[in-house]
């Protein structure tokens, strides 16, 4: 009787132990499943938030993709008709686009332009201020914009930052994004061609000056783009010859990369390249279409965002390179956004290029993504 009893009761336990056990491995289980569902979530909310502008280039189509690379010079003609015809990514704002109108006739003539295009457009229009303001040349503006160095001499950077201010609300009213500033090519020299559109001092100071350009254009929702790199230095005007720049990498980066420096870490949005030919880095062709040279953007500055050629129509390739091989040369280069007054046969070449096999869609896709982002910023796409 009493082994019985011992019996029933080892059983008792046994039974006690193996029901807490049960309950143990049912809580770990439900707090592993409630972690598993947890991170789920949290994994496809990040997974949304990354696919808003993702889903959008998975709806393009080829030709609708190429088109985004191109921010293109408004055609004489047919302006309307090329933005559904070659899917573009933006237009580029000239004299003729703006000569005899008013503001307001400039904000529809944008507003109509936007409400063409199958995808949102980037409007641009150079506006460095001074000799370089569209805006201003064509009286849409008054006063005029001045250009850094008077803003900088009568009011420090403080009249910098308030001249970005001024441009943002400007900007807004008529749909602008993008005023393809600010120049960050360092020079001292008044006798050379890009002094006046600098602001005039060493790499220090052009350095400061970019940073802040930058760091007010990002907070006004304007796209900043830093201009010309590597440097232009003291040489000539590419847009009316090949230019050959003979410095060494190595002056280049003690002095001209500095500002190009100083605004990737403020957040840059877009680098424009330049024409020149740059001996230091590749001496065989112009920067805009030299691998090399958008290594270093890539590799050694560590640059996430879009890089643009400078107009392709310009001398200082167009006299290089056919106008038709331009696009292409370029993209193969590294750049993203090709600036076009010639996009009706340079699209059309990409697009066989592609399909052969000389262009990787993988490629495309990089350059389309960075440009949606970048549109997404400025609060195009939503």
């Amino acid at each position: 009787m009493v082994k019985k009893k011992c019996l029933w009761l080892v059983i008792g336990i046994f039974g006690l132990f193996l029901l807490a056990a049960c309950r143990q491995q049912n809580k770990t289980t439900t707090t592993t499943e409630k972690n598993q569902i947890s991170s789920s979530t949290t994994t496809v909310e990040s997974s949304q938030e990354e696919s808003q502008v993702e889903k959008l280039l998975q709806q393009m189509t080829l030709e609708e993709k190429v088109g985004q690379l191109f921010l293109a010079r408004v055609p004489e003609e047919g302006a309307i008709e090329d933005l559904q015809n070659y899917h573009l990514g933006g237009y580029l704002l000239f004299d003729r686009d703006m000569a005899g109108l008013g503001q307001a006739d400039l904000k529809q003539k944008i507003a109509e332009f936007q409400e063409n295009s199958p995808t949102p457009l980037f409007i641009a229009s150079d506006e460095e201020g001074g000799t370089v303001s569209r805006l201003s040349r064509n009286k849409i503006v008054s006063p005029p914009f001045e250009n850094p160095q008077e803003l900088y001499q009568k009011d420090g950077f403080d009249g910098i930052v308030r001249d970005i201010d001024r441009k943002a609300a400007i900007f807004n009213e008529l749909g602008i994004q993008l005023g393809m500033s600010p120049d960050a090519d360092v020079s001292t020299d008044p006798e050379s061609f890009i002094y006046d559109r600098t602001i005039g001092l060493d790499a220090a100071g052009t350095s400061e000056y970019v940073a802040k350009s930058v760091g007010e254009m990002s907070k006004e929702k304007i796209g900043s783009t830093l201009k010309h790199f590597p440097g232009y230095g003291n040489n000539r005007d590419s847009h009316t010859e090949i230019v050959t720049d003979e410095r060494s990498l190595e002056e280049l980066q003690t002095t001209d990369f500095q500002p190009f420096i100083a605004g990737i870490q403020a957040g840059a949005d877009s680098i424009l390249v330049s024409h020149n030919i740059v001996n230091g880095i590749d001496s065989s062709q112009p920067a805009s279409i030299s691998p090399a040279v958008h290594e270093i953007l890539r590799d050694q500055l560590n640059f996430k965002g879009v890089i643009m050629t400078d107009d392709t129509d310009m001398a200082g390739l167009a006299e290089f390179i056919s106008q038709e091989e331009a696009g292409l040369k370029a993209l193969q280069a590294g750049n993203d956004l090709i600036l076009s007054s010639s996009y009706q046969t340079q699209i059309p070449y990409v697009i066989q290029a592609i399909q052969n096999g000389q262009y990787s869609e993988d490629a495309l896709n990089q350059s389309v993504l960075r440009i949606l982002n970048w549109k997404e910023k400025l609060g195009l796409i939503s």
